[in-house]
């Protein structure tokens, strides 16, 4: 006599890019030993590779490309994934800053942590009066790389890397060039071409760009301070 089947429920979120309702649903035990593994392996190309599996899998709405999700949708996906798997509440080790050494353990529900967004956050930038440049989010593999990369690698060499795959496109009132028809080398020597104040404005994209955000508050049990502590991406909710 076969054994029953288990049935797995199923969740629905809004993705906060576009506002559409997607559904899915929890890891599966066989899913979670692959993760587990990747993660031990360190090997960055593992990593990519199983999370992308178990987003797909765990995804239920068809015609959602989990490759093209901006990072901030990719964060908030697994963080939710992870919560109707494991369990809602999560306890993350904090460090007091006032001593910047003593670590204070903080239960988090997973409810509260949302994805924030910036009033002057925009994908256009101006780079002067012909020139404008239009950006476009991180994906899932620049996602990995950044929380799951164990190679140590030039950061400004990193910060051009990211800067150049995130750059959609450049246009004037007469013409597009699209970054998807040029060479890294092309790209690279336009980014270097450019002046500090047009440099600053590609930051400040990076730096406005909506992410996943939690204010937690601890007290240094040694000096007896209270602290606001911002957490920011997913990499300060998991090791």
């Amino acid at each position: 006599m076969p054994l029953p089947k288990i049935v797995t429920p199923t969740y629905e979120l809004e993705l906060p890019s576009s506002g559409q309702t997607i559904k899915y649903r929890p890891f599966l035990v066989k899913e979670e030993k692959v993760l587990v593994l990747a993660m031990e392996s360190e090997d960055t190309k593992q990593i990519t590779n199983a999370i992308k599996a178990v987003l797909k899998s765990c995804v239920q709405t068809k015609g959602v490309k989990v490759e093209t999700l901006p990072t901030f949708d990719i964060e908030y996906l697994f963080l939710n994934i992870r919560g109707k798997s494991v369990g809602e509440t999560l306890e993350v080790n904090i460090i007091c800053p006032d001593d910047g050494e003593t670590t204070v353990p903080v239960d988090i529900d997973l409810d509260l942590i949302q994805v924030e967004k910036s009033d002057d956050h925009s994908n256009k930038i101006k780079l002067d009066s012909n020139l404008m440049m239009e950006m476009k989010y991180p994906s899932l593999d620049q996602f990995i790389k950044n929380n799951f990369d164990f190679k140590e690698e030039n950061q400004m060499d990193q910060s051009f890397a990211l800067i150049a795959t995130c750059i959609d496109k450049i246009y004037s009132e007469e013409e597009v060039w699209a970054t998807a028809d040029c060479t890294k080398k092309e790209v690279n020597e336009f980014l270097e071409s450019m002046n500090s104040s047009q440099f600053k404005e590609i930051e400040k994209f990076f730096e406005t760009m909506p992410k996943l955000q939690h204010t937690v508050h601890v007290t240094n049990p040694k000096t007896k301070v209270k602290s606001e502590v911002l957490l920011e991406g997913l990499a300060s909710f998991f090791v």
